[in-house]
């Protein structure tokens, strides 16, 4: 409970409670206190004990915290049950609405000094701008939220710290996202705080830096500890994100059926859940299993769906992203006129600070359509785009793919010297190992 009210500001309220009970100072005051007390303690001119406050409430038929704060009854309960409800109404996929829900019970509960409300209300702030592609207000709420959290445990603040690495991810920031992933895996499990859902949500979060890392090896580990944890885990809705989230390690183990399952597991649950946005990335996602193992034809349908879905939710930048992934699979079966008009269509939502990686697979994407159509002026300009925002994410998973092509450009156009410098860069990613900037994985659960 926050700080107990001024003297005076509490004398005000037990004097307006009683008189709207009908009660005199003696009524109120007896029996183990004087009217004169009551009077005294009305004024303003005495600080009365949590005793004496306790006995008024009782009298007056309040909750201690009314009399002391102000707060009154059951309104954290309440607070919790319309946070409980926006948070409802984000998994639909209703994010600028939710934002406003969001914005009120943040004030109400900071009004009241509900810290955990206002934190939980801040942490829905940030999923709301997430969806909506807004990165530095989304990192600016989760901030705010941990800071509020700063003296609760780490599975209490994991939320708002995953919630911060997304924004960094998101905004292209592989490494720096990572680092706060890993710190906190680390300090979980050498902690021995081995809270399931928190490891579950840390690990699912991790899975998408480190494949565009390439770092492989530690993605394929992170599903592997997932996967554990999963029947471990309370929250269905975490349970699902983590096996669309494993679902692309295990492809890229060559697993297919298992990622198949993995997201026919995600997306039962998302229906019983009714997490519309959540069910749009898993079609996505399972789109994207059906492209690597050659179904063109179904992939192109789960990823229009997918693409249909975010478009009505508002989840600009998920539905951008979504976009290069089904512009890619309609080149693929032929479609490029499509597939060009759709990229270039959305490079407009993205920057070297909001979805960098997917930017730098669009320009990618719209070179290899330039080069079909022997426009090898606009090819290489997109793959130097393409390069620049690689490089600035630090995602050595699409670099050297990328300097090969560029690579193979210039020496068809006679600049060999250029074409070697591309070939060179190619291999300096593809011989790096894929660790991060914390070298060592961190420490493990004890699965």
């Amino acid at each position: 409970m926050r700080e107990r009210d001024e003297p005076e500001v509490i004398g005000r309220r037990v004097q307006r409670l009683r008189a709207e009970r009908g009660l005199t100072q003696r009524q109120l005051a007896e029996p183990a206190y004087t009217p004169a007390y009551i009077s005294t303690l009305e004024a303003g001119r005495v600080r009365a004990s949590d005793e004496a406050l306790r006995h008024i409430a009782d009298r007056l038929g309040v909750a201690f915290e009314e009399l002391a704060v102000g707060r009154p009854a059951h309104l954290a309960t309440d607070l919790r049950l319309r946070l409980t409800e926006a948070q409802r109404v984000l998994a639909d996929g209703r994010a600028e609405e939710t934002a406003a829900q969001y914005a009120l019970l943040r004030t109400e509960a900071e009004g009241h000094g509900l810290v955990c409300e206002e934190a939980a209300a801040l942490l829905g702030l940030g999923e709301c701008a997430l969806e909506t592609g807004e990165l530095t207000g989304a990192r600016e709420y989760f901030e705010r939220a941990e800071e509020l959290l700063a003296g609760k445990t780490l599975p209490e603040r994991v939320p708002a710290v995953r919630g911060r690495a997304v924004a960094h991810y998101l905004a292209g920031e592989l490494r720096y996202a990572v680092y706060l992933l890993e710190s906190a895996l680390d300090e979980l499990n050498r902690g021995g705080l081995h809270d399931p859902d928190a490891l579950l949500l840390l690990y699912a979060s991790v899975i998408g830096p480190y494949m565009d890392m390439g770092a492989h090896a530690r993605a394929a580990q992170a599903a592997e500890f997932a996967l554990a944890l999963a029947p471990r885990a309370g929250d269905p809705a975490l349970i699902a994100r983590m096996h669309r989230s494993v679902a692309r390690t295990l492809l890229a183990e060559g697993r297919v059926a298992e990622a198949d399952a993995s997201l026919a597991k995600a997306a039962e649950l998302y229906r019983q859940l009714s997490l519309r946005t959540e069910l749009a990335n898993c079609h996505w996602m399972r789109g994207y299993v059906c492209a690597q193992n050659g179904e063109l034809e179904r992939a192109e349908d789960e990823l229009r769906q997918a693409h249909a879905m975010l478009s009505e939710t508002r989840a600009a930048l998920y539905r951008s992203q979504a976009a290069v992934e089904l512009a890619d699979v309609l080149h693929r079966r032929g479609k490029s006129r499509e597939a060009a008009g759709l990229l270039e269509g959305v490079l407009g939502d993205f920057s070297s600070e909001r979805g960098a990686v997917h930017a730098a697979a669009a320009h990618r994407l719209l070179g290899i359509i330039a080069e079909d159509a022997r426009d090898t002026e606009a090819a290489e300009e997109h793959y130097v785009r393409a390069l620049s925002l690689l490089e600035r994410a630090g995602a050595a998973g699409d670099l050297a793919d990328l300097c090969r092509l560029l690579g193979d450009l210039l020496r068809r156009t006679g600049r060999t010297e250029a074409a070697l410098d591309a070939y060179r860069t190619g291999l300096g990613h593809r011989t790096a190992p894929g660790t991060t900037t914390l070298g060592p994985a961190p420490a493990q659960p004890p699965l």
